[in-house]
């Protein structure tokens, strides 16, 4: 048993793409080693700006050697009437490079063939090494190569050295176009030189003695714990993305944190704008109170020890200055008019060819948000419409801001700002950066009624419009991202418990296109249908996310639901019957009520004919339907499908009892007809909730 390392040195890697590859090296290598037989102990991955490792501990010398069996001609073909080996045994034999008599039998159950048995002896693992790694590398989930120079061999970034030691052992190769070696390089700037590895357990703290911690995961450990001191020195609150933390850790070798400042004055400029700043271009992490306001400092990560540290301050709070100051201008630049007054260039602005501008998108989404706060206010929700209009109005005009212009990810957050400034309500306000939550999934959703309206409304529109022009996804495809503005309606009509039907809002936004002026009316007739539809199949790509099975989510789709909030109780409801010991039998008896009925040539009647129940057993199922009739009628009003479907489950014995004595399909009429109609009113009782015979359990 041994330790091997490799190590493959390059120009800096990209940074957000260094944990990915090195993952991808590892998964790969040791997928390789298993199938090729290879046992080891442990396998690490190293990642740093200028090198991707693996260090494989107590790894095999070699493969372990294994027996093959090679079958020849059947014994009839291969030996002659005087047990003499055929021509055909002859030449199988002289394949195999032995002596006929060294061959065997071979028992099988289509007879009996000669054959040998050889021992095939395992390659040393330095020999497979080469070409196991160069595979990985060729593997690995790179968007664009390049070539550096004359040479042919492509990766990433220009490579300019390669490790490959078994102990303290060279294993001679050539990966990359490099002839392999024992040294490798420490830090850019305090060890450039090549350093001779001694052995292969000993890389990483040789490394650390050049000022490169190799481990990717300990860097960002140590980055976060040094981000988190600075910040507590101050009494402040460190914002760390996961992303920003990981992009800032593949970038430096030696990680030191450093907190500097900026001048107050900055802190008017939505915080938003200077954090956005602050991460993207400088891959600085921002400081906030304990309440989430912008504090004027934040914490910066250098690659080098510096004798005066001070210096390194001074210059990332000049370079971040003109950042902050050019946010401070358009902030300052959009407050000499009114937000409103921003709208009349939306006017010329198009929001799609076919769709018009994104002024007329505007005024569709006040006429839709005022019907859902309508609908809202018949629920008892308290919102004022004419604040909804002037919120819909509004909605979009900081697109024509300069501080969204620069900072696109601001678009409702800056509305929100300047309406506070121009003394709009607050409800109104709020709701211009509400309008765009949820953003991915999992986001948290609008708070205001008026934030649920534009959310709602912008997202209808934009389905409706879409889908009118034919430009529905397709594939992979979504630009207009519809699916995920779908699950958004759908998260948000369930999540704030909304009893609106979906049919009324896709009726109204279609209504708004076909008032209005552009080509989108054109194909109007087809697009609630198919609206509809894409919102519905959505259901499945949410649930799933839940981990509610698809049989579930088939059960209430059977139905058909318009409404969001009510088709998650009875998924819900379907969730808990599916847990009861009668669920099992009683979904087999409903595929099977569906089946009989389906098959039925005559129109099975609605009413049953009392008399014509003969049978004890379908006279115990008629009163265990009436009875359940009785007891649903008050749930039914209430909407309270987990109850409903506990007192079904109550059918399961008269109706397994029904199976076993009644035959249904009488030679008399009449008979089969009524029985035909007892099952129609047992079938219709659970399609109250759902379609449990979609139930696979």
């Amino acid at each position: 048993m041994s330790t091997i390392l490799f190590e493959l040195g390059c120009e800096e890697l990209p940074p957000k793409s260094l944990k990915p590859l090195r993952d991808a090296l590892q998964t790969s290598v040791t997928d390789q080693l298993k199938n090729a037989d290879i046992s080891f102990e442990s396998i690490r991955a190293f990642a740093a700006p200028r090198r991707l490792a693996l260090q494989i501990q107590g790894i095999s010398e070699k493969q372990p050697d294994r027996s093959e069996q090679k079958r020849g001609p059947a014994i009839k073909a291969a030996f002659d009437a005087e047990g003499n080996p055929s021509r055909a045994a002859i030449g199988f034999a002289k394949g195999l490079g032995i002596d006929p008599s060294e061959l065997i039998t071979i028992n099988t159950d289509k007879g009996d063939y000669v054959g040998y048995e050889q021992t095939i002896h395992g390659q040393a693992v330095t020999e497979l090494l080469p070409q196991i790694l160069q595979t990985a590398l060729d593997n690995l989930p790179i968007a664009k190569r390049m070539r550096s120079g004359s040479s042919r061999e492509e990766f990433v970034r220009p490579v300019q050295w390669a490790v490959l030691m078994q102990d303290d052992q060279l294993v001679e190769a050539t990966i990359q176009g490099q002839q392999t070696g024992t040294q490798t390089r420490g830090h850019r700037f305090h060890s450039p030189d090549y350093h001779a590895i001694d052995h292969a357990d000993n890389y990483e703290s040789l490394l650390q003695s050049l000022k490169v911690i190799a481990n990717f995961d300990k860097r960002r450990t140590l980055i976060n714990n040094q981000v988190k001191t600075l910040a507590d020195q101050v009494n402040a609150k460190a914002i760390v993305p996961q992303e920003l933390l990981d992009e800032v850790t593949a970038l430096v070798d030696f990680p030191i944190a450093l907190r500097a400042s900026f001048e107050p004055r900055f802190l008017q400029v939505p915080q938003e704008a200077l954090i956005s700043t602050m991460q993207a271009d400088q891959k600085y992490f921002c400081l906030t109170d304990k309440q989430g306001k912008l504090l004027p400092y934040f914490i910066f990560i250098t690659n080098i020890e510096s004798k005066d540290p001070n210096q390194i301050v001074e210059g990332n709070e000049k370079v971040v200055r003109p950042r902050l100051a050019d946010a401070e201008f358009f902030f300052l630049q959009d407050q000499k008019q009114p937000l409103f007054a921003l709208t009349e260039s939306l006017k010329t602005r198009v929001f799609q060819d076919k769709l018009g501008t994104i002024w007329q998108k505007s005024e569709r989404i006040a006429k839709l948000a005022a019907f859902i706060a309508t609908l809202m206010l018949e629920q008892g929700v308290q919102i004022d419409i004419d604040e909804t209009v002037r919120a819909a109005i509004l909605s979009k005009a900081d697109l024509a801001s300069s501080l969204v212009g620069e900072y696109p990810e601001l678009q409702g957050i800056a509305g929100t700002y300047y309406a506070r400034l121009n003394n709009e309500p607050e409800a109104v306000a709020a709701s211009l950066q509400e309008q765009y939550l949820p953003k991915f999934s999992g986001d948290v959703l609008p708070q205001t009624p008026i934030g649920i309206c534009l959310a709602l409304a912008d997202r209808l529109d934009t389905l409706v419009g879409i889908f009118a022009i034919d430009q529905a996804p397709t594939g992979s495809k979504d630009p207009f991202s519809l699916r995920r503005s779908a699950i958004g309606i759908l998260r948000i009509l369930i999540e704030k418990q909304l009893p609106i039907n979906l049919v009324a809002l896709v009726e109204q936004a279609i209504k708004n296109y076909s008032s209005a002026d552009n080509d989108a009316t054109i194909k109007m007739g087809d697009t609630f249908t198919q609206v509809i539809t894409f919102l519905n199949s959505r259901y499945r790509a949410m649930y799933t996310e839940q981990g509610v099975s698809v049989d579930t989510i088939q059960a209430v789709q059977a139905i058909n639901p318009h409404m969001p909030l009510d088709f998650d109780q009875r998924i819900r409801a379907v969730q808990a019957f599916s847990e009861l010991p009668q669920a099992s039998k009683l979904a087999d008896s409903n595929k099977r009520v569906a089946n009989i009925l389906a098959k039925s040539e005559a129109q099975v009647a609605d009413n049953i004919d009392e008399s014509l129940l003969s049978e004890p057993a379908e006279q115990q199922l008629y009163r265990a339907v009436g009875q359940a009739q009785a007891a649903l009628a008050p749930l039914l009003k209430e909407a309270d499908y987990t109850q409903i479907l506990q007192k079904l489950a109550s059918l399961d014995e008269p109706l397994t009892q029904f199976f076993d004595d009644v035959m249904v399909n009488s030679e008399d009429a009449a008979l089969k007809g009524n029985r035909l109609a007892l099952l129609k009113q047992v079938r219709a009782l659970f399609l109250t909730v759902a379609d449990i015979s979609e139930l696979q359990l």
